[in-house]
């Protein structure tokens, strides 16, 4: 009796086309079943519901008082005759309106420029440099991330009083900035870690110091965080009322301050107040949007090591 060795051992072979399904899970069918058109439909109508304020102040912007007294604004559709710019001719008229964009301009504009600076050359530190307690002091400024502004607030104001910065647009900065670098040290140290050592060695060999190692090649590669980082740090100072609030006077209050001093006479001066809130909502907007990219490629690299 003789066997074939090298005969092929048959096996059950599944035709084609008949394979089993894996079975998919109810929640892995409900999603499928919601990602398409629906899903897309739903967002631009709540996109849309979110525009309603922002869209209902632009209009009520271009109307004259007496038509805002009369009327809604949605009325503006069935009567576009009452659109004009009286009020925003009367918002250039308004010395209070105009000195306090000035002042938001001059207070926003430092304290971002002091926080990206200063944030990224203490960045780069706690990332590449060996210096003494560098983990310790790192450590301290993580920990001051949960300090919350309102127990500085009463503090800062004694000091500043005794210097004499209280009440001026120099004292609104340095508060600003002193608040804001925590956060910034924090974000920049984690995206200036991921650059490769060996990038940053050969340029070291190539002679290049640490200031120009640090202008030539890590500002360059940290460009998206530090987009992102300014991005924070305009919204931020722009839309605040707290800090200045408390620590400026009439002659150095921004936008938000003069507008919310508006209030109190609403009456009176309502064709300055929606114009103004408008603009005022509208620059911060601009910025974010044209830096958007930025923004979010930044906040990741950051935040995923």
């Amino acid at each position: 009796m003789t066997t074939d060795a090298g005969s092929p051992t048959k096996t059950a072979s599944t035709p084609p086309g008949s394979a089993v399904k894996a079975k998919r899970s109810l929640g892995s069918r409900l999603a499928e079943s919601v990602s398409g058109g629906l899903v897309q439909v739903f967002l631009i109508v709540v996109g849309l519901f979110w525009l309603v304020p922002t869209i209902g102040l632009l209009l009520s912007s271009l109307r004259t008082p007496q038509d805002m007294a009369a009327s809604g604004w949605w009325e503006i559709f069935t009567k576009p005759s009452q659109l004009t710019f009286q009020s925003y001719e009367e918002l250039l008229k308004n010395g209070d309106i105009t000195s306090s964009l000035l002042n938001t301009v001059m207070i926003t504009v430092p304290a971002t420029v002091l926080v990206v600076i200063i944030g990224s050359l203490a960045g780069y530190a706690f990332a590449w440099m060996d210096f003494p307690g560098r983990d310790w002091w790192f450590l301290a400024v993580v920990g001051l991330l949960v300090v919350p502004v309102q127990v500085a607030l009463i503090p800062v104001a004694e000091l500043f009083g005794e210097v004499g910065l209280f009440g001026s647009v120099v004292g609104v900065i340095l508060f600003h900035v002193g608040f804001g670098l925590p956060f910034a040290v924090f974000l920049l140290r984690n995206f200036f870690a991921e650059i490769p050592r060996e990038l940053l060695e050969a340029a070291r060999l190539d002679g290049a110091g640490e200031l120009r190692l640090f202008v030539r090649v890590v500002m360059p590669l940290g460009g998206p965080a530090i987009a992102s980082l300014g991005i924070f740090q305009f919204l931020w100072v722009w839309n605040d009322m707290l800090v200045a609030l408390i620590f400026s006077d009439s002659g150095s209050q921004p936008i938000t301050v003069a507008l919310q001093t508006q209030v109190r006479q609403f009456g009176n001066n309502i064709d300055v107040l929606a114009p103004g809130a408008f603009i005022s909502m509208v620059i911060p907007l601009a910025v974010f949007f044209a830096f958007q990219r930025q923004f979010v490629s930044g906040v990741m690299a950051g935040a995923v090591k």
